[in-house]
């Protein structure tokens, strides 16, 4: 063989001449010795040659069905589903951008056969449900005022004392939706409290709601004095359809749902960054390295670059461990 310093689950494969998915299959049971560098698995070359001498002993084939018992420290420590095909645990992400959906599509095909769950609520919510150990993983998007930091102050407020890693996605736009042509001249957060202006409002604990109550107590603006304020849909899309269907003037939302409905302009207000947040100690399991892997591969940048309106600069990155 030849004399290098480590060897990818792909170099493996060929070695051996099986498929990837077997060689993760190996060393998750334990039978083909591996290690990690960063993110990545990577297996000694020596480690392979014992194998194939392990497998010339025994008889066994190489690509034969894995019958080992004996737990290895790259598999999570909790029960595997026997009904199902999945060796690990089925993730349960939060939020409500496309991007997630998409996410959990790539997850699903990556070789480990990771179900996921998505659940479509707001980033309070999300980041209740991974507290009280009801979700994996949350995407948030909460502007803190005072800071002018968007997300991790309230990491450290609602996840208290739970170490946490928060990874970027992608930055947005949020802006007023308007009616076409913007007859009413509605350009900034004062603006709402005009007579004649109506409002409708996105649901407590999302995002966007954060941003606007925010905005609002930063500039001393009374919310009483918005007509709508208490009236609320729970997407962007319901708030851009409702200023379409001429039911609310002014409606906020992200960009992206100004191009999905006719008859509606879009008044940009602020840059926002829309960011993942898992338990720190939860990033060392296969299925977490799985989700890293997900958004550091070229295939998910490539479609999410397709879907245009994102900033993906980041995309992937680490930016705070709180």
């Amino acid at each position: 063989m030849k004399e290098v310093a480590s060897l990818t689950p792909e170099d493996v494969a060929g070695i051996l001449k099986i498929a990837k998915n077997t060689v993760y299959e190996l060393i998750k049971r334990g039978d083909l010795e591996a290690y990690r560098v960063g993110r990545k698995i990577r297996v000694d070359p020596r480690d392979v040659d014992a194998y194939k001498n392990q497998r010339k002993k025994s008889g066994r084939p190489r690509s034969s069905t894995l019958s080992s018992n004996e737990p290895h420290p790259l598999q999570m420590k909790m029960p595997v589903k026997k009904d199902t095909a999945n060796y690990y645990q089925d993730l349960v992400i939060c939020g409500q951008d496309i991007i997630l959906d998409i996410l959990a599509l790539h997850i699903e095909r990556h070789p480990y056969r990771i179900g996921t769950f998505r659940s479509y609520v707001g980033s309070f919510d999300g980041l209740m449900a991974v507290y009280h150990g009801k979700a994996h993983i949350a995407a948030i998007h909460l502007w803190d005022e005072d800071t002018g930091i968007y997300n991790i102050p309230y990491v450290r407020r609602l996840l208290p004392g739970i170490p946490a890693a928060v990874i970027h996605l992608a930055c947005r736009t949020q802006g007023f939706y308007v009616a076409g042509g913007n007859p009413k001249k509605i350009i900034h957060w004062d603006d709402l409290t005009r007579p004649g202006i109506r409002f409708i409002n996105r649901e407590k604990g999302c995002g966007t709601r954060v941003l606007l109550d925010e905005r609002l107590r930063k500039l001393s603006v009374d919310r009483r004095l918005i007509a709508g304020y208490e009236r609320e849909e729970f997407s962007h899309l319901s708030i851009a359809s409702a200023v379409a269907r001429g039911e609310a003037d002014a409606g906020l939302g992200n960009q992206k749902a100004s191009f999905q409905v006719r008859n509606i302009d879009f008044v940009p207000l602020q840059k926002e960054r829309y960011e993942l947040v898992i338990k720190r100690d939860d990033l060392e399991k296969p299925q977490f390295q799985a989700v890293l892997e997900v958004l550091e591969s070229k295939e998910f940048r490539a479609e999410l670059e397709g879907l245009g309106d994102y900033d993906l600069t980041e995309l992937g990155k680490i930016v705070a461990e709180v």
